[in-house]
């Protein structure tokens, strides 16, 4: 994807910018039966669908927001006629470990295909056992390299079959310098805080730092921290603000963040602070004071204050049902079960379809097909699974995401 061109200009007018299936956090958004009833009240089978996500732990507002928008669009999809899907979600965690043996529970339960997980260490542990027995797999929000790729590092050994709705770690990085690049108001000297033993965090920095030296961007400042530093960033805030840095660019997750914005707070100092998608948690994290991410801004491939209808009704459904507004996490996830749901219907796939014949359709409709949803229109898929569409910039103004632009 050339971001350099897609962005430039300003990203004009709004930048057309994944335990046991009966626990208490997991199960079936449509009950877990081998068919659904029809729109005309007749029963008709059910595609088994599989995924995992943190439902419990620190990033379960990740998780959380993936289930609860799954639940709608299997609602939805099923409601339709088309498609029946018998949705089965298990509670990962965050952890490696625990996503193989969520895994286990799916592949178990009959699963025919996959919203893989929904955060990037897990999905780099289950992807390999996705190829091996040939499962298709779309995850709505695991962006590392190393979940398509068996080597990340060099982009090579591409799964096939295992695919991302969510722009990869390196695109969210080359985009953000290009437009801190193109929008010089929010900021001239910038300063890099991220996690280096983490593959999202780092991931980006890396893309982030080739593209702001090849655009001629002025970081002036890069710190780190590992897991087990995370809690004290008086050193990198201090050393950022001596460097002059008037943005930080933070490719983190929210729970961090939301220490160095308090802490950036209670130093007197107010750079503006831009992030990706992992910085979309901000709003909801407990105990967090959320006038403290007034201004933040944010790469992301979905703004909940979208005019279109389709985002208008997924963001009501989402607050009526939930009480709070979808983050882009929910909206790639929604779209994730609406382009599986146009990918089996335009491939003529039937549930009694063996799980090899149903992944040779789905990889041969996702390479070719052309997907309008929430999170972009026009979206393709290239054959190493890396989506294609258009990012944009929100701000968090008066406590909510509006669009930057």
């Amino acid at each position: 994807m050339n971001y350099r061109n897609l962005l430039k200009g300003g990203l004009a007018a709004a930048m057309a910018f994944t335990m046991a299936a009966c626990s208490s956090n997991s199960g079936s958004a449509s009950g877990s039966t081998d068919s659904q009833p029809s729109s005309d009240g007749s029963e008709k089978a059910a595609f088994k669908l599989g995924g995992s996500g943190p439902l419990t732990g620190g990033a379960a507002v990740y998780g959380t927001a993936v289930y609860n928008a799954l639940k709608i669009a299997v609602d939805e999809v099923n409601a339709a006629g088309d498609i029946q899907f018998d949705l089965n979600f298990q509670d990962d965690a965050h952890d490696p470990e625990k996503a193989v043996t969520a895994y286990g529970v799916l592949k178990d339960g009959g699963m025919q295909m996959s919203v893989l997980t929904v955060t990037s260490s897990p999905g780099a542990a289950v992807a390999p056992l996705y190829d091996e027995d040939n499962i298709f797999a779309i995850t709505p929000s695991g962006s590392s390299l190393a979940v398509i790729y068996a080597d990340a590092a060099n982009k090579a050994g591409s799964y096939g079959n295992c695919f991302q709705m969510c722009f990869t770690d390196p695109n969210q990085g080359s985009a953000s310098a290009v437009y801190l690049k193109d929008h010089a108001d929010l900021g001239t000297k910038i300063a890099v805080i991220f996690k280096s033993d983490d593959n999202y965090s780092s991931g980006i920095n890396d893309t982030f730092q080739a593209e702001a030296k090849d655009i001629g961007l002025d970081v002036v400042y890069t710190g780190s921290f590992t897991e087990d530093s995370a809690t004290d960033f008086s050193v990198q805030l201090t050393q950022a603000k001596d460097a002059g840095a008037d943005l930080i660019f933070l490719p983190i997750y929210y729970d961090p963040a939301s220490l160095i914005l308090t802490q950036a707070n209670g130093m007197g100092y107010a750079p503006t602070f831009f992030g990706c998608d992992g910085l979309d948690g901000l709003l909801t994290l407990e105990g967090f004071d959320t006038a403290l991410a007034e201004g933040v801004y944010m790469l992301t491939p979905f703004s909940a204050d979208a005019t279109d209808d389709r985002t208008k009704n997924f963001v009501k459904k989402y607050q009526d049902l939930y009480g709070e507004t979808p983050n882009q996490f929910a909206a790639d996830a929604y779209d994730c079960v609406f382009a599986i749901a146009q990918a089996l219907k335009n491939g003529n796939a039937t549930p009694d379809m063996s799980t090899d014949e149903l992944t040779d359709i789905l990889v041969k409709q996702f390479t070719s097909m052309t997907y309008d949803g929430v999170t972009g229109e026009s979206m393709t898929w290239s054959e190493t699974g890396e989506v294609t569409k258009a990012p944009m910039a929100v701000v968090i103004k008066d406590g909510v995401y509006v669009g930057a632009e």
